[in-house]
């Protein structure tokens, strides 16, 4: 299938579930005190965006908690999960405790980076930082761990040094793995800002959000979430580019030889 015919078949499906929404909104109450109406949630960003220009201020401070928590939890898990995965013995040692922290609600940890580092971006960061960083650690380290002895064998035969082995095995084998990961993370990302300004903040859209959630106005909920999302897409789009620019080495689907 063509990307054209791919895209019109995806603009589509959306065009329908709007189209869905808009006629069960306006034909019941119940759903649209629920669900929102679309129109409305149009109006909302177009004011947003246009009429009052209010929510420039607010998408900054949770696009800046995003960037930073995606950045350190992403740099630090790569770190962690390439030293433990070279290192057997302290591998072993952490295992638990690792399993532990990746097992644990991170949530409920808003509230300790609150009083840690007060009400500011970096309790929100702190927050989304333990999201990101478990998803791209246990990537990493798995996909330094599959990396076939042969290579390795055939590698050291030729001379490579412990750095060549890194620069050339190691990290290009945990490349695929970690781009994975990167797809999810930018998701959790947002979660952890979002659910940090709803614990306590006085900006950001999860703010917007949640004045919206008190009083009931499930139409600036629902355009808020549409905001969210669209940031959402476009960071991972980014990572995309940026994946597909770095990985050129490898085959795209369907170019592998078939046995």
């Amino acid at each position: 299938m063509s990307q054209v015919k791919l895209r019109a078949w995806q603009i589509g499906l959306l065009i329908v579930i709007v189209g869905l929404w808009a006629w069960a909104s306006n034909a019941s109450d119940t759903v649209a005190f629920f669900f929102g109406r679309p129109q409305i949630v149009a109006q909302r960003l177009w004011a947003w965006f246009v009429t009052n220009g209010d929510i420039y201020g607010h998408m900054w401070v949770t696009l800046v908690e995003t960037l930073l928590a995606f950045g350190i939890g992403t740099l630090a898990g790569m770190g962690v999960g390439l030293w433990l995965a070279l290192a057997p013995f302290a591998s072993a040692v952490l295992d638990p405790y690792l399993k532990a922290a990746n097992a644990m609600p991170r949530v409920i940890l808003a509230p300790i980076f609150a009083l840690w580092f007060g009400l500011g971006i970096w309790s929100k960061v702190a927050l989304a930082v333990t999201l990101v960083f478990f998803i791209v650690f246990f990537n990493v380290y798995q996909g330094v761990r599959e990396v076939s002895p042969v290579v390795l064998s055939n590698a050291r035969m030729l001379g490579a040094s412990r750095r060549d082995l890194m620069r050339h095995v190691y990290v290009p084998s945990a490349m695929s793995w970690v781009f994975s990961s990167l797809h999810s993370s930018v998701g959790l990302a947002f979660v952890g800002a979002v659910v940090g300004e709803y614990l306590g903040s006085a900006s950001g859209v999860g703010y917007l959000i949640l004045q919206a959630e008190g009083s009931f106005d499930v139409d600036t909920v629902v355009a808020g979430i549409v905001l969210l999302t669209a940031f959402a897409l476009v960071l991972d789009g980014l990572v995309g580019v940026a994946e597909r620019r770095l990985m050129k080495w490898q085959p795209s689907s369907g170019q592998t030889e078939k046995l």
